[in-house]
């Protein structure tokens, strides 16, 4: 236990990978920078670090004095300028792609046309530069979506149901600055229905592994309507993905995105999300990010059993196929806290109140995002204050549990979606099966590992099977009968 690991961000998703990576009896400690008011008083292995991350030079010389093993990066903005590359020209280690292989996030432009060369199914696109052409080709089309095509804090995503709301989209993109450089140049695609899932790889630039299947949440308000925000809320695993679904968009999106990046010139290396809409002409990219997602992070690694610090040292040293994923077989369901006005504009410094009784809850997770710590006080200091995530063996309880740990959380003007998974669930309990028809199968399993001691001692002469078995034959011979076989014997579920 002698590593020691440094984390870029100050989010709720570093709360977790700090959290998920103090857990590893390899780390004897977790920096994160700069960190947030939660992890300020996360205590154990892990502590804050006032370090400025925007200086690569002053990060490098830090992890060199400090004898840092490994580097993880959690946020978009510093992979897209380059600090992985720096780093590891430095010789420290660095979970995360290099600045050419993160432009598959930072430049959508670049990720459409990527997706078209490499044939990787995505909706139909066009990229402008300029206003006007940009309003001429929506005029002609029909509902549209609109992307800056930089990075925008995964705000910059606006659906146009009318042409007219997509002049106002592009008018506020690429007149009105809304997402400064970001909306130098836009990204206008066509309009795709389905439900949408997060795909996680992790990957060494050759070979790679996913991570259980999410969903998230983008808009602001329940029922899905309002603004798109950087995510309000996710559950995992998403719970209608079909083996066949899998194996498509492990061979035809994630597999053809780490061959084509190495062929360009670029391996990635780190973790590719793949934001998807599981269409009806199948599973389709709506977008790459380069970094872990936030808030599905927050739900995935809650159920993560394997050593995360392997995982990342598998993908560094080229040996992510030799790791084996293990996953607790439960749900995890996220909530997002958000600031009054977010995604718009918000208050900070406000006192967070109610907190500390979300301790002595069973299953129950809590990950700071826009927290700060001021003269030992716990305060709001940015849109998504925090993430709850409870867990349960059945996805409504754990969204039950979920809503009522939030809800206990005092910040005036603070709101959260009380409708996290409820799509999921309702899709569940219309689902026709044994559990649904009151036959738990696991629950039988269960209870006959407990009776097979019992069970084992009824055997008696002349039984031919073995417990799990289904002849029910018996050998009468042994008996002194004249017909050496009986078949008698009579099963649960399933008995036809």
């Amino acid at each position: 236990m002698s590593k020691k690991v440094l984390i870029i961000g100050n989010g709720s998703r570093e709360h977790c990978l700090a959290w998920k990576i103090s857990q590893s009896t390899q780390v004897s400690k977790v920096y994160v920078a700069p960190g947030n008011g939660g992890l300020a008083l996360a205590g154990g292995k892990i502590s804050t670090l006032d370090l400025n991350i925007s200086n690569h030079l002053q990060v490098s010389e830090w992890c060199q004095n400090n004898l840092i093993d490994l580097v993880v990066i959690g946020p978009e903005d510093p992979l897209s300028k380059g600090i992985s590359d720096y780093l590891n020209s430095n010789g420290i280690a660095c979970f995360g792609p290099s600045q050419k292989a993160a432009r598959i996030e930072s430049d959508k432009a670049f990720a459409k046309n990527f997706m078209k060369k490499y044939l990787i199914p995505t909706a139909d696109h066009q990229s402008f530069k300029n206003s006007t052409e940009a309003k001429e080709y929506v005029s002609k089309s029909g509902a549209l979506v609109i992307k800056a095509s930089g990075l925008a804090a995964g705000k910059g995503v606006i659906v146009a149901k009318t042409t007219q709301e997509a002049h106002q989209a592009i008018e506020e993109i690429m007149i009105s600055n809304k997402f400064g450089d970001a909306g130098k140049e836009i990204v206008v695609e066509q309009f795709l229905e389905g439900d949408e899932v997060s795909i996680f790889a992790v990957t060494d630039g050759q070979n790679f592994q996913i991570l259980l299947p999410a969903q998230d949440h983008k808009l602001a308000y329940e029922n899905d309507t309002g603004p798109n925000t950087g995510g309000m809320g996710a559950y995992c695993p998403y719970a209608f993905l079909e083996d066949e679904q899998l194996d498509f968009i492990k061979k035809n999106i994630i597999q053809k995105t780490i061959d084509g990046m190495r062929d360009e010139g670029h391996p990635f290396v780190g973790l590719l999300y793949a934001g998807l809409m599981l269409t009806s002409k199948g599973p389709m990219v709506i977008e790459f990010n380069c970094r872990f997602g936030d808030p599905e992070t927050q739900s995935i690694l809650s159920l993560l059993k394997t050593d995360i610090y392997d995982i990342f040292m598998g993908c560094l040293n080229r040996k992510i196929d030799s790791i084996t994923l293990e996953w607790e077989n439960r749900f995890a369901v996220g909530i997002v806290l958000a600031s009054g006005g977010y995604p718009g504009t918000i208050e900070k410094d406000i006192k967070i109140d109610g907190i500390d009784q979300l301790k002595h809850l069973e299953d129950v997770l809590v990950f700071h995002g826009g927290t700060a710590l001021k003269d030992g006080v716990l305060m709001t200091s940015g849109g998504r204050i925090m993430t709850i995530v409870a867990l349960d063996d059945d996805l409504k309880a754990a969204a039950m549990k979920a809503r009522l740990a939030v809800s206990s959380i005092s910040i005036p003007k603070s709101f959260f979606r009380n409708d996290i998974a409820k799509k999921a669930i309702q899709r569940l309990q219309n689902r026709l099966d044994y559990k649904s028809s009151g036959v738990d199968i696991d629950a039988g399993n269960r209870l006959v590992d407990k009776i097979k001691e019992f069970a084992a001692k009824t055997k008696r002469s002349g039984v031919m099977e073995q417990i799990g078995g289904f002849g029910a034959l018996f050998d009468l011979a042994k008996l002194s009968y004249k017909d050496p076989i009986l078949v008698s014997g009579t099963d649960g579920v399933g008995t036809n």
